[in-house]
């Protein structure tokens, strides 16, 4: 077998020539954590930018945009437009394409090793401002066997990921149908609307999480965070864990098990619904927490209303924010929710359990996780080596 050298990333990239908008009318892209770079309009049905785009990057084909929180992945080549721009606060990167396939560094760069890499150099006390700085990150290994090599891999991983494409076009189609239902049961109706603060508990507000939650450690206490909510549902395999000591201060939003969460910093108005195996654990600083009181407002229709385009429209308007975007507490409390009648709400409750039991099926197959540039790398060559 061919062995496969690693290289330092300050190799394979360099800082591009900073060109501003100006006047000039490009695509706006959104970084996203889990598909890279999207058209902007796609992600949200509108745009969210600002409506000065004169000082928002312009980015090229295969450049490298690099944003934050870099631990978390988000970063990507750019592969969906000759040109386009992104928010004055990402940082883009000219790729040496003579020595390393974009699509390939990106892989690379989103890998387990690099993530562990990123989590254990990040400076600051801020949890998501925390920082790298750029002269460690240019030190990064990177994995780089020949081109050839590099797509074969590339090869290997569209494979994989056509099949868990295929899936995820069955689990689309699902959350289509429920949207549909919600259309046809709650469209053009003259129903009430009631304010959020209104509909939670009594006695309770809604509340972010942790500020500080400190280093990842073998502690007792399990802290969500935007990350962990992926297509609507939270996963349980990548759960930061801190001492429960530092969560004392945070009791407001220790979890019970039954309530919504909806992420208020980064990428704003994503949802979940928790169940008890999330009990006792908490959230960061980027999730809210609402405990809806069941007799005003069923769950599973609160969520289903959060996602609608009016519910998001209100959500990404009230975003704010150049450097981190964020709604205030203050803006979602007074969010105007439809309200029809309770026994409406349980009838597409009860539809949207039916189509959940489909979804389980045909998403078990799906993975959440960026795929592993390494573990692909590995069949076609050896165990990386150092550059000598």
């Amino acid at each position: 077998m061919t062995t496969v050298k690693m290289v330092k990333l300050g190799t394979l990239i360099k800082p591009a020539k900073l060109q501003k908008c100006g006047n000039d009318d490009y695509p706006v892209l959104s970084m996203t954590m889990h598909n890279g770079l999207v058209f902007q309009s796609d992600k949200f049905k509108k745009s969210v930018a600002s409506q000065d785009k004169s000082t928002y990057k312009v980015v090229h084909r295969n450049q490298l945009v690099i944003g934050f929180p870099i631990d978390e992945g988000v970063l990507a080549t750019q592969r969906i437009t000759d040109v386009g721009i992104v928010s004055p606060a990402y940082g883009i990167w000219d790729v040496d394409q003579t020595k390393i396939i974009p699509e390939f560094l990106e892989y690379a760069l989103r890998c387990n090793r690099a993530i562990d890499y990123y989590k254990a150099k990040l400076r600051g006390s801020t949890a998501r401002r925390r920082s790298l700085p750029t002269p460690t990150l240019l030190e990064l290994d990177i994995p780089l066997p020949d081109i050839e090599q590099q797509r074969l891999a590339l090869t290997t991983i569209h494979h994989a990921k056509n099949a868990l494409d295929s899936r995820q076009a069955q689990l689309t189609k699902l959350d289509e149908l429920v949207k549909a239902r919600f259309v046809e049961m709650f469209g053009d109706k003259n129903y009430p609307y009631e304010s959020l603060i209104n509909l939670v508990l009594d006695g309770t507000s809604l509340s972010y999480g942790i500020v500080q939650p400190g280093n990842d450690g073998t502690g007792d206490m399990g802290v969500l965070r935007p990350v962990d909510i992926v297509d609507g549902k939270l996963t349980m395999s990548s759960i930061k864990y801190i001492d429960r000591s530092i969560g004392e201060g945070f009791k407001k939003t220790e979890l019970d098990g039954d309530e919504l969460l909806i992420t208020v910093r980064g990428t704003t108005g994503i949802t979940a619904l928790i169940d008890g195996r999330f009990a006792g654990m908490n959230v960061t600083r980027g999730i809210a927490v609402i405990r809806y009181n069941r007799k005003k407002i069923n769950p599973l229709y609160l969520n289903a209303y959060f996602n609608t385009d009016e519910s998001q429209r209100y959500i990404q308007e009230h975003t704010r924010g150049a450097t981190l975007q964020q709604i205030n507490l203050s803006d979602l409390r007074i969010q105007r929710i439809m309200l029809p009648p309770l026994s409406l709400q349980n009838q597409f409750a009860a539809f949207v359990a039916e189509v959940d039991k489909s979804k389980l099926f045909a998403g078990s197959a799906v993975a959440h996780k960026p795929f592993d540039i390494e573990f692909f790398s590995k069949s076609t060559v050896q165990r990386p080596i150092k550059e000598v």
